[in-house]
C-alpha cells in the first residue's frame, strides 16, 4: 500500500485498531499506525497532513 492508498489504509487500520474511534486519533498516532502496517510500502516522507486527512475520513466512514 501506498499513500495514495486511503480505502486500504483505512480497512487496514480498521482491523489492526478495531476498538479505536477514528474521530479521536492524532495526526501523529495515525502516521506511526500506519506506518507500522505489515503492508504499507511507501516513502515516510510523502506523508502530510491531506493524505492524513482521507485517511482518517475513510476510516471514519468503515468505522
Amino acid at each position: 500500500m501506498k499513500w495514495i492508498d486511503s480505502l486500504d489504509v483505512a480497512l487496514s487500520l480498521l482491523e489492526a485498531h478495531p476498538d479505536v474511534d477514528p474521530t479521536k486519533i492524532r495526526f501523529t498516532d495515525l502516521r506511526e499506525w500506519i506506518l507500522a502496517l505489515d503492508e504499507f510500502d511507501d516513502d515516510p516522507n510523502h506523508c502530510n497532513e491531506r493524505i492524513l486527512e482521507a485517511i482518517q475520513a475513510c476510516w471514519i466512514n468503515e468505522y
